[in-house]
């Protein structure tokens, strides 16, 4: 190892100015054994610079070449593997953490040893050094001696220390003195040697000289030591006569102490009984308005409020340790709980009263709003139980059992009055919408139970809240009133026994204002009751309320409507959920009867269900504005799936009966019902949809509609034996055309574009079937020519063929003189006619077609009798202006 470290000094680190301190052979941990060599050097240059550098022999063997470098300084951790037990494994974290098995357990604490001796000296961070023996680690290295860095036969570190200006000075001094102290060095320091012992010398016979001093000094001493016992004699004295006056002031401060005790003790004492006057005493003005005051009067509702929150407070001070073990406060806390037992349970009795009496007097005003489509407003109604909120907030906080009760009776009360109010009311929207002006007026004039309107309209509703079948009673009056305008027949949306596409605008009108009258009543009745509840009842803090419903409730208000209905009580967790199942019971007449009131509109004319969707989809998301989670938003969102539950049962009865339309083989077919009734669908609904939330359910029926249209027309017209198969086609299609232009609607561009396509392609089918070969001999003549062409003979050379000749030209032309041309077509005409329609008034459109498509036929012709009988002078006996006149002269004689 000596000879490897001195051949890297010389060939590697002497030519860097560096010195090699250690070395240890080793290899990387865990692969393939390839030995190179760790060196810790030093620069010879200052400032000095500590490196590790990694050196490998070449693969020729011959020279070493060094590797890589690092600073010591970036060394962090020295991780020895094990202190106890020799190891040859060590690793290194720089940047990265580089693991090494040495060549013996000896190098590598030769190594880590020499690095750690040149982080004590050089470094200013110091490295941690992990698992390493503390016999390996010096705890300082000497500054002032040179020592090796790595022990045994290394080279010395010199350590250089320079002089100050001070001693620089001194020795200049000195040697300015002695003549030879440049040129002759042991003279100069042999004359130093001198000077040195004459110092010593002197310094002797000092310390002799000052003996008799030291002698005069001990005898002070002992004197002051003298003095020091006297004093001490005399302090002892004075401590004894202190003693009797200390016991006597401790005696004094016990007795003081005694004193301030009590005193305090007594401003505590004073302190809790203020503490229970002030906090514990009612006054009589509230005792007596506990007790007698007028519940009935705005002054006496204040005085009670006051004097409630008066004894909450007494009720709710917060006692001091030990207050409750006084027999004076038990007096008083059993007082102060029997006033509240006994305003409660007063209060409790007046609250419900005043239900019953308000509920009688709301009832007397239910007749002036039985003849009129309004509700009664409860607005004086909750303007006087408001005076008694803040009492139901203390009723709350005090006795939750009672507070709890009041809300029930409030509900059970309240919800026999709105359901009162909401039939009657329902009862006269439903009469309205049927036109039944008679029974209305007995309505208004009769007792409730002899009314038969109400008798006839509860069978719409029944216990199953579902209408009754075709022989119900309204029914029958619908009918009869309305018979002598509207009648029955096979129409596509003939829904209910009832023809839809007779009833005009009016009536449709008033069905739409008469819904939203119904809603918009509705809907501030129920916001109004909302309110008062929650500021009647206190429920607007939103906090957990006490009692068993702790369990969450259903968001869906769909399933609340449906466990309330089932008598299932409701969980409640927080007191916004507790108005909403309140609102649910007061008002749980509200959903049946729209849903009956929507099947009543359904069933007079299914396009009612459009209005109804459109109306329903804008007050539920207005309603859904206000509060998603609100009674009236659940409710109308539940009503609103059954409007949309109609509305697609109304499109898809419009397709199943397109399927089911029969057509009489006796006439022609002309537009189909089908598509008229689509075009009067359509008009409509662009009409109510126009600037509509629910548009999207629109554009999708749209789609199902044209398509069962496209569809069943294709069907009518391969059925239909009296009318062509194309004129089916093309009229329908043109009507359908003609109505997607019209109306612009915006997803049915596509469906538009392939009307217009069907149209014109079965335009020009039927254009070419009917016309036909009106010149059928020629053009038999022509065909033949045509295929000798084809068969390889010149054009010009046509003429030569026996059956081809001139003559036989000459004989097939003069069969088909003008006359006969202009019979024929006035015979093609009258067919035309026949196939035809008047409501599409295509017969122009087609007749043009056809005297295009026999003009083309007739330049055919003539272009053949050019190009195979050039020169011949052979002539059709009419021309292309006969042709239009003829055409002319029979559309206008007809």
């Amino acid at each position: 190892m000596t000879a490897i470290k001195h051949a890297l000094q010389r060939d590697i680190f002497t030519p860097n100015d560096e010195r090699l301190l250690s070395i240890v052979n080793v290899c990387k941990a865990g692969k393939k054994k390839k030995n190179c060599f760790l060196c810790a050097t030093v620069t010879t240059e200052r400032p000095v610079q500590v490196k590790m550098v990694k050196v490998k022999k070449s693969d020729k063997g011959d020279f070493y070449k060094r590797q890589i470098a690092w600073a010591l300084r970036d060394l962090a951790v020295v991780d020895a593997k094990d202190a106890i037990k020799e190891n040859p494994e060590f690793d290194l974290h720089f940047e990265k953490i580089y693991k090494w098995v040495a060549s013996s357990t000896a190098e590598k604490n030769a190594f880590i040893s020499c690095i750690w001796k040149l982080n004590q000296r050089y470094l200013r961070k110091k490295i941690d050094f992990v698992n390493v023996s503390s016999q390996l680690l010096e705890e300082s290295v000497p500054s002032g001696e040179n020592q090796s860095v790595t022990g045994g036969d290394e080279e010395v570190v010199d350590v250089y220390q320079e002089l100050n200006a001070r001693e620089e000075q001194d020795i200049e001094i000195m040697m300015e003195g002695c003549e030879c102290a440049i040129s002759n060095a042991e003279a100069f320091a042999e004359r130093l040697s001198r000077e040195l012992q004459v110092l010593d010398g002197a310094n002797i016979q000092s310390i002799m000289a000052s003996e008799k001093q030291v002698n005069i000094l001990m005898k002070l001493l002992d004197e002051a030591l003298k003095e020091v016992d006297q004093i001490e004699l005399k302090l002892s004295s004075y401590e004894e006569m202190l003693q009797s006056v200390k016991e006597q002031m401790d005696q004094i401060s016990e007795s003081n102490h005694l004193i301030h005790l009590s005193n305090t003790n007594n401003v505590k004492l004073l302190s809790e009984i203020e503490f229970l006057v002030n906090h514990m005493d009612l006054a009589k003005g509230h005792i007596k308005a506990l007790q007698e005051g007028d519940l009935a009067s705005s002054r006496g509702i204040e005085a009670c409020t006051n004097a409630a929150d008066a004894l909450l407070q007494c009720m709710n001070v917060a006692l001091r340790p030990g207050h409750d073990m006084l027999l004076a406060v038990k007096q008083q806390q059993q007082r102060f709980s029997d006033l509240r037992e006994h305003f409660a349970r007063r209060l409790a009795s007046h609250l419900n009263n005043v239900f019953v009496q308000q509920g009688h007097d709301q009832s007397s005003t239910l007749a002036q709003h039985s003849v009129e489509l309004a509700l009664p407003n409860h607005h004086p109604f909750h303007r006087d139980l408001l005076r008694y909120a803040k009492l139901m907030e203390w009723l709350k906080s005090t006795d939750y059992g009672k507070y709890e009760g009041l809300t029930k009776n409030y509900m059970d009360y309240l919800s026999r009055l709105y359901e009162r109010e909401i039939k009657d009311f329902f009862e006269v929207a439903k009469i309205k919408m049927t036109g039944t002006t008679k029974e209305s007026k007995k309505f208004a004039t009769l007792p409730r139970k002899e009314s038969a309107v109400k008798q006839e309209t509860e069978s719409l509703h029944g216990s199953s809240g579902k209408l009754t079948g075709s022989t119900s009673s309204l029914n029958k009056l619908t009918v009869q009133s309305s018979g002598n305008r509207r009648s029955q027949s096979s129409s596509l949306l003939d829904m209910g026994n009832m023809s839809a596409s007779d009833l005009d605008v009016a009536d449709r009108t008033k069905f739409d204002k008469i819904f939203e009258q119904v809603l918009s009543e509705l809907e501030p009745l129920c916001l109004a009751e909302q309110d008062f509840i929650s500021k009647f009842f206190k429920l607007q803090q939103h906090q957990s309320m006490p009692g068993t419903m702790t369990e969450a409730e259903d968001i869906d208000g769909g399933t609340l409507s449906r466990q309330h209905n089932a008598g299932a009580p409701l969980p409640v967790s927080s007191e916004k959920d507790m108005i909403r199942q309140m609102m649910i019971k007061i008002f749980r007449c509200i959903e049946p009867e729209l849903n009956n009131l929507i099947a009543l509109g359904d069933k007079i004319d299914s396009f009612n269900s459009l209005y109804m969707l459109v109306k329903m989809s804008h007050h539920v998301w207005t309603a859904q504005n206000v509060d998603p989670a609100s009674f009236l938003s659940t409710t109308l969102g539940n009503v609103l799936v059954t409007v949309k539950r109609n509305f697609d049962k109304c499109i898809s009865n419009q397709i199943r009966q397109m399927e089911e339309v029969k057509i009489s083989k006796k006439s022609k077919v002309g537009i189909l019902p089908f598509v008229a009734e689509f075009e009067e669908f359509a008009g409509l609904a662009e009409s109510i949809f126009k600037n509509a939330e629910r548009r999207g359910d629109l554009d999708k029926a749209y789609t199902k509609l044209i398509r069962g249209v496209f569809v069943n027309v294709e069907k009518v017209a391969n059925e239909s034996q009296k009318t062509p198969r194309d004129v089916v086609m093309m009229e329908n299609f043109h009507h359908i055309f003609a109505t997607l232009s019209r109306l612009k609607i915006s997803c049915l561009e596509a469906e538009k574009k392939e009307a217009k396509q069907k149209y014109t392609d079965h335009l020009q089918s039927y254009v070419i079937y009917s016309l036909g070969q009106p010149l059928e001999k020629l053009n038999h003549f022509f065909e033949g020519v045509e295929a000798r062409v084809a068969q390889g003979i010149r054009e010009e050379e046509v003429s030569y063929q026996l059956a081809f000749n001139k003559q036989e030209l000459r004989k097939v032309i003069k069969e088909y003189p003008g006359k006969e041309v202009k019979k024929g077509l006035d015979n093609l005409y009258k067919k035309v006619d026949k196939h035809l329609c008047e409501e599409e008034n295509l017969l122009q459109v087609v007749w043009h077609s056809m005297q295009d498509e026999f003009i083309r036929q007739y330049k055919h012709f003539e272009g053949l009798i050019a190009r195979c009988y050039p020169g011949s002078g052979v002539m059709m006996e009419f021309t292309i202006q006969d042709i239009l006149d003829y055409c002319s002269s029979i559309a206008q004689s007809h």
